[in-house]
């Protein structure tokens, strides 16, 4: 029989350390949308870059608060 021992969850340090790289692409990518969209169906105040940054920064915040949660437990 094979001997398998059991895997170590990871430090929580390391699984920190993807987090700022994921929240820069969730926001950059939610902007370039955005830019998309402005260009696509131009308005007066780039609404559409504003709105999608924002949501952008509100995702990459409820799924950092989601991840933190998931560490604590």
């Amino acid at each position: 029989m094979e001997n398998k021992k059991p895997k170590k969850p990871l430090n929580k340090y390391i699984r920190l350390t993807g987090i700022g790289l994921q929240m820069g692409i969730t926001i950059y990518l939610a902007a370039y949308l955005g830019k998309w969209l402005d260009s696509k169906y131009p308005n007066e105040n780039d609404l559409y870059t504003i709105g999608l940054t924002l949501t952008g920064v509100a995702l990459s915040f409820y799924s950092l608060l989601k991840q933190i949660k998931n560490i604590d437990n």
